[in-house]
């Protein structure tokens, strides 16, 4: 496969799943904020802090207001990660490897991106937030079933693959890390019917919460949820299960082609970091610590993994 393939697929399914991933940290961020009073720092300021743009935002705007924050990450032009953009980037991507497609991932893909640029055409204001934020989360799911209902197998559906469980894992380590080291507003609230209130909503941002409770009941713990979210490979958005599912497409990707690159040692060995820690080893250490160097590893795989393949962004 040409890298500029290769580039457009892995691109393309991961800017799908910036799209719905941006939409779920906006979730948590207005969820939270319902659950608070004044205390502590401005939420919106941390969802954007925490969605790893603040500096764009800076430049643009001087207060951290829910109306600004939710225009900028919805369909602000001038940001390249807004959900708009990201869909925009998305279809752009997959009209250059249209061949590599089937019909339905295309049609999926271009009728998502009619329908957000038709939902955020105007500004977005908290009132009907949610209802633009399901809409975002439906439409990212119809391409990803199309993906898994009709593609092969092969190395397209592995790049694919590639780009969406990598931002997955960024974006689970970015939600856990805007709860517990952002938006609590002090070490007082730790155990709190507040803290365990928000707890629950980074269950529901994520769409774990009746999976959670299937397997722990109505014991909801911070320990818990941190634990169900990073270390449960049964939970598809888990860090576990991120690179569990990263590592099995890059093992395919080198039978495919006869051969292994750094980025395979590499995922291997943070797949195996996250399978031999506990819990309490993470809280020991500290969870803001550890998801830091959580989303530092995506990062540093995601570009080691476009250099061994030869394709850029």
């Amino acid at each position: 496969m040409l890298g500029k393939t290769a580039g457009g697929l892995f691109w393309m399914f991961r800017n799908i799943e910036r799209a719905e991933n941006t939409a779920r940290l906006l979730e948590a961020g207005w969820r939270i904020a319902l659950t608070r009073g004044d205390e502590g720092t401005n939420e919106w300021q941390s969802v954007v802090i925490t969605a790893g743009m603040d500096v764009a935002y800076r430049q643009k705007h001087d207060v951290y207001e829910a109306a600004p924050v939710i225009d900028f990450l919805l369909r602000d032009k001038d940001n390249p990660s807004s959900v708009l953009n990201s869909i925009e980037s998305a279809r752009s991507n997959g009209r250059m490897v249209r061949t590599a497609l089937s019909s339905e991932v295309w049609e999926a893909v271009n009728e998502c991106w009619m329908a957000l640029k038709s939902a955020l055409a105007r500004p977005v204001s908290e009132r009907n937030l949610y209802e633009h934020l399901a809409t975002i989360r439906y439409r990212t799911s119809v391409v990803r079933g199309a993906l898994h209902g009709t593609m092969l197998r092969n190395d397209i559906f592995a790049f694919s693959r590639l780009g969406t469980f990598l931002e997955r894992a960024d974006n689970t380590a970015r939600i856990l890390d805007v709860k517990y080291y952002v938006l609590l507003p002090s070490a007082a609230f730790v155990g709190s019917h507040i803290d365990n209130a928000q707890w629950e909503v980074i269950l529901r941002s994520v769409s774990a919460a009746r999976s959670f409770r299937w397997l722990n009941g109505g014991d909801i713990t911070p320990k818990g949820i941190a634990e169900f979210l990073i270390i449960d490979k049964r939970m598809p958005r888990s860090l576990a299960f991120c690179y569990s599912k990263i590592c099995e497409n890059l093992n395919d990707l080198a039978d495919d082609y006869g051969q292994r690159h750094g980025s395979h040692d590499l995922a291997e060995t943070i797949g195996r970091r996250l399978r031999g820690c506990g819990i309490e080893e993470i809280f020991d250490e500290g969870l803001h610590e550890f998801l830091t160097n959580a989303i530092n590893d995506t990062a540093t795989l995601a570009s080691l993994i476009q250099t061994d393949f030869r394709f850029f962004q």
